[in-house]
């Protein structure tokens, strides 16, 4: 039988890239999107689940059951949001949605994105709350893997939500493209994460707690 997989923030840059490569799989029999935002898709292959705020409440009244693995690709941009908002919105969210995912699938596995130079002793504020987020994963018991993306080119015809970054990717794609190749440590591509979270959730055997952008990029997983 195929996998049948949770994606969590399949309306952002990232999600929209890892649902086109996870929709198109083989291998994949059903993905199951939990976003908040409407998402309109015409797959048999995808079910929707939204749902007005990821709290404990909202997700309890979720049938999560028979999930093979969750995408995590949920979280906000830092820029103008305070630790404390960011924090919630970062480790919380995740937290609570591993624990109602661990609950109806405790053999399941999760693969989060988190961030280049995740660490939760980083003088900056985005990266030390990124650390803590792997660190609450850890937390949950459940198999999980933390990728650590830098710069993610959209390269799948991904929009994000936020127009200044729409225009900033159309503006900067040819100078993106030839910096992914010069520093494939710190540029993948919504592709790559796409590929790599769909080769982990098929592969067998224990599987690395961290992945790091270079790994990623290379399609190494």
């Amino acid at each position: 039988m195929g996998k049948r997989i949770l994606l969590v923030g399949a309306t952002g840059l990232v999600g929209q890239g890892v649902l086109e490569v996870v929709r198109r799989a083989p291998a994949v029999t059903q993905v199951t999107a939990l976003v908040r935002r409407p998402l309109a898709v015409a797959d048999n292959k995808i079910r929707v689940l939204q749902v007005t705020d990821f709290s404990a409440a909202s997700l309890a009244g979720l049938d999560l059951r028979g999930l093979d693995a969750c995408l995590y690709c949920a979280g906000p941009l830092p820029l103008g949001m305070s630790e404390a908002a960011y924090r919630e919105a970062t480790v919380g969210v995740l937290a609570r949605v591993a624990k109602a995912y661990a609950a109806s699938n405790p053999a399941g596995y999760l693969v989060y994105v988190s961030g280049l130079g995740a660490d939760s002793h980083s003088r900056l504020m985005p990266t030390r709350v990124k650390g803590e987020a792997e660190q609450a994963l850890r937390q949950t018991g459940i198999a999980h893997t933390s990728l650590r993306p830098g710069v993610v080119r959209p390269v799948l015809g991904e929009q994000s939500p936020h127009a200044w970054r729409r225009w900033a990717y159309w503006l900067g794609t040819p100078i993106l493209a030839l910096a992914a190749a010069a520093l494939p440590s710190v540029f993948t591509t919504t592709q790559a994460i796409g590929g790599c979270m769909l080769r982990l959730c098929l592969a067998g055997g224990p599987r690395p707690e961290v992945l790091e952008n270079a790994r990623i990029a290379a399609g190494d997983a």
